[in-house]
């Protein structure tokens, strides 16, 4: 076996790369539309309704308290269940196998975090934000600044990725162009925030988890049931596809060459294909386990539940219904694998994010069925609706920083009428959104993959120590607080900036020319197969060929673009760090800040006083609904 076993492998009958203008044909966009327009109507109308219900602040920000831990479970899944949890998690799947899953786990045990350490003292402390938690026994208006900025810094972060990601599905599925799409997820984040407060963003979230599960439990029904529903017969399907294989076989390169085709699908099962270094393995997992317990959008929900009884409810129901999804995201990535095949996959999107939807158009008929472009419709709309719901409960968190924490209680002290409150947090909900209509805008085209890491990172190295340690330390103290936020933040940001993950000059034009390098012995190869290919895959050998060519004009384009540059946005040739995932450094760094700050602060008679009320309130609950009322 050698290198022409990919190409061999890629060339098998039944698969097909769809056109460029996207994943549905033009004569279908109908379907698109129609079901898009409907799931927007079903949540604009609760928005209508909720509306009526929203006459406080506290209707505004926590939906006053009254949503049970089941809708809160709910709501949590359906916040916590991002673009990159569905799309994300099931191309990474589609495309590297076993590696892909490990991002559900991480996902998941991050509530094991929450439902330990936040969930109960959170609901017991606070009242709308982080800030509350971090203001009650040290300098409010410190706190609440640092508080603030750190919240605003990581809503704006994850916004960027949840906006580009809605703009590129728009207009992959039905041409819209980019900037539009943009504006149209701005537009509706707007209004189910503006007019519906918390209680709009609660209800949106509900329906699109509750949507996002039922599509997902239909699709793998019919992925899984051709197997008996037998995971081993399933497993041994993937190991056989000889998609897969050739998969496997890209991947890993030379080594291929003396893998038998067993042994190819049988990798596929096994790590290493895309997380190639335990060390960021291991970095990316403390972010994104101890990352959620740091998410603002995510610590706002427990301030929705009447008691802290109901806040555990609802972590353990998001628990269930988070878990029960990514156990579904296995047969879907797999699923789309053996179905849709990996160059099909990535021939739409390279990080191959839109294998879920065209998992679906398979399973009812394919690209040229009526059946097959309505359930592609109905997985789209989903994650459509599911990127406008997770970016409302980030503007959210974002206006709720900038009108209760700086302008109510920092600027105002917290001498405001109820109206000026509810007034300040819509003037600073079409700010927030405003400014995250520009920035998905400025990002077009740019690679936000990282974003989402990053916001993990910053949760976890700054939000969660000073949590922590102002939760269940006595000693912890303002000075604390504004160390661990600077130091957690600036250096999960800074490394990132140093990382692989930054785009390097010198490196794009080495890869650059090393494609063209290669180009002309691959396209004799594909020629090749193109001429000996049976007439079935005929059409898909042209396609891939046609792929090939587009990476030869992206190579001339790079070398174009990068001709005379030789260093990254911060000045560096190549990175100071392997690392693409900083939140091993930057963890303990946070939380080592928050210790020496602490320490080195002058003694902090607030946080010493208030440290038996705090200690007392948040394991019994004693005071929080006087306090949550007040």
């Amino acid at each position: 076996m050698n290198k022409l076993l990919t190409v061999l492998l890629a060339l098998m009958p039944g698969l097909t790369l769809a056109a460029d203008e996207g994943a549905v044909a033009p004569q279908y966009r109908f379907l698109t539309f129609l079901v898009f327009g409907s799931i927007i109507a079903l949540t604009m109308f609760v928005t209508f309704l909720a509306a009526k219900r929203v006459h406080s602040a506290a209707d505004f920000y926590t939906a006053g308290g009254g949503i049970s831990g089941l809708q809160n479970g709910w709501a949590i899944a359906g916040d916590y269940l991002s673009a990159a949890s569905f799309l994300g998690i099931a191309g990474l799947i589609s495309l590297y196998g076993y590696d892909g899953f490990m991002y559900s786990v991480g996902f998941l045990m991050a509530y094991i975090t929450v439902l330990l350490v936040i969930a109960e003292p959170c609901r017991n402390i606070g009242k709308y934000t982080l800030s509350d938690i971090l203001a009650f026994r040290n300098d409010p208006k410190k706190t609440r600044v640092a508080g603030a900025l750190s919240v605003i810094t990581v809503s704006t972060i994850y916004l960027t990725a949840q906006m580009v990601g809605g703009g590129v599905l728009v207009k992959t599925l039905i041409g819209i162009d980019y900037e539009v799409s943009v504006v149209v997820v701005g537009i509706l984040m707007l209004a189910y925030v503006l007019f519906g407060g918390m209680v709009a963003t609660t209800w949106v979230q509900i329906i699109k988890a509750i949507l996002l599960v039922m599509a997902s439990v239909v699709l793998v029904f019919l992925v899984w049931a051709p197997y008996g529903f037998s995971l081993p017969g399933f497993l041994g399907a993937v190991v056989a596809d000889p998609k897969v294989q050739g998969q496997v076989a890209k991947l890993l390169g030379d080594p291929a060459s003396t893998m038998s085709a067993a042994e190819l699908g049988q990798r596929f099962l096994e790590p290493g294909l895309y997380l190639k270094d335990p060390l960021d393995q291991i970095s990316l997992g403390l972010a994104l386990v101890l990352g959620t317990a740091g998410l603002p959008h995510i610590l706002m929900r427990f301030f929705t539940v009447p008691t802290a009884q109901a806040a555990r409810k609802s972590v353990i129901w998001a628990m269930s219904i988070i878990g029960g999804f990514y156990v579904l995201t296995i047969f879907l990535g797999m699923g789309s694998a053996i179905k849709v095949g990996a160059p099909n996959i990535a021939g739409i999107d390279k990080g191959g994010n839109m294998a879920a939807p065209l998992l679906a158009q398979y399973l009812g008929g394919g690209a040229d069925s009526i059946l097959g472009n309505l359930f592609l419709a109905f997985v789209a709309a989903v994650a459509f609706a599911t990127i406008v719901a997770v970016v409302a409960g980030l503007v959210l968190a974002a206006a709720s920083a900038m009108a209760h924490d700086i302008y109510v209680g920092v600027i105002r002290d917290d001498h405001v009428t109820p109206q000026e409150q509810i007034r300040a947090a819509r003037v600073a909900t079409v700010v927030v959104g405003a400014l995250a209509i520009v920035i998905g805008i400025a990002a077009k085209g740019q690679n936000v993959a990282h974003l989402v890491g990053l916001a993990f990172a910053v949760a976890a190295s700054a939000n969660l120590p000073c949590i922590v340690l102002t939760l269940y330390w006595r000693r912890c103290n303002t000075g604390g607080i504004i160390a661990g936020m600077v130091v957690g933040t600036v250096t999960a940001i800074g490394l990132v900036l140093v990382s692989p993950n930054m785009t390097y000059p010198v490196k794009v034009r080495a890869d650059a020319e090393k494609t063209l390098a290669a180009a002309p012995a691959k396209r004799l190869v594909l020629q090749a197969g193109v001429q000996q290919a049976e007439p079935a895959a005929r059409h898909s050998a042209e396609l891939i060929l046609g792929r090939l060519e587009k990476d030869v004009k992206k190579a001339e384009d790079d070398l174009q673009k990068y001709a005379g540059k030789t260093t990254s946005l911060v000045g560096l040739e190549k990175p100071l760090i392997a690392l693409k995932n900083p939140g091993i450094i930057s963890i303990p760094l946070g939380f080592l800040a928050v210790i020496l700050g602490s320490l080195l602060w002058r003694r902090d008679k607030r946080a010493d006083d208030m440290w038996d009320e705090l200690y007392v309130r948040q394991n019994t609950g004693i005071g929080a609904e006087k306090a949550q009322k007040h």
